[in-house]
């Protein structure tokens, strides 16, 4: 099935199977979506920005043939700056090129509380910016965004139901035991409210946190939708132990 937007082109067909895991298609708030769940112990989840020449990968499809090992999925991980530097806290293997930002601005990411979405050790997790400054973590890898779309099980007090600021979003969300992460990025434009309530009530995630919009794109078994310009972080999960 071959879909062209008026953002992005995309490619859906099939089942992703694999560390307990499955991509699949979901219909809610009459907008399509593709969501990716996982165990989060089967897996091994990473962060890419720039390749080993120190140039910006810029697209999941260009990191993918640059791996020594195949992905589950790859996906687009926070907001970036024109140069593609990330706006917020990045680390990627134990190095952060990029601190924690709490100051005020427009946008999204200062739509607050926005949150970020780390790995420690065994560890992932999906924090309010505020909660996760409190805990002093060194992430082996994190990624800052906002708005969190879901905060300790509630949806985010900003966001409007019948908002129509409509655009195609991206966003990962954890359960409250942490065993079940879910990745999802809708097909088609969709509100904050909506897209909150995805990860709220269909996903049950108890933290959630928007990764980005207009710009979204995956790469998985069977999925693909890439964004018509160029991405900063990309987020990569991988089969543990391979």
């Amino acid at each position: 099935m071959i879909r062209t937007f008026f953002l992005s082109t995309i490619f859906a067909f099939g089942i992703l199977t694999g560390a307990n895991a499955t991509c699949h298609e979901m219909v809610y708030a009459r907008v399509e979506h593709i969501v990716c769940s996982f165990k989060t112990d089967k897996i091994d989840l990473r962060l890419f920005l720039k390749n080993a020449d120190d140039k910006y990968y810029g697209r999941a499809s260009f990191l993918r043939r640059s791996l020594d090992q195949q992905s589950l999925m790859l996906m687009n991980g926070g907001m970036y700056h024109a140069d593609l530097t990330p706006v917020g806290l990045y680390v990627e293997n134990g190095k952060q090129t990029q601190k924690l930002s709490t100051k005020d601005g427009s946008g999204n990411f200062h739509l607050v509380p926005n949150g970020v979405f780390w790995v420690k050790g065994k560890t992932i997790g999906v924090t309010e910016t505020k909660a996760f400054a409190r805990r002093k973590l060194k992430p082996d890898h994190a990624t800052q965004s906002g708005p969190m779309l879901v905060i300790d099980g509630k949806l985010h007090p900003r966001f409007l139901k019948d908002s129509d600021s409509l655009k195609i979003r991206n966003g990962v969300g954890i359960s409250k035991n942490g065993k079940m992460l879910h990745f999802a990025i809708s097909r088609d434009a969709i509100n904050f409210w909506n897209f909150g309530k995805l990860f709220q009530e269909e996903l049950k995630t108890h933290n959630a946190l928007f990764l980005d919009g207009t710009v979204s794109a995956i790469e998985a078994d069977g999925f693909s939708q890439s964004s018509w310009r160029a991405i900063g972080p990309i987020i990569g999960v991988f089969q543990k132990g391979r």
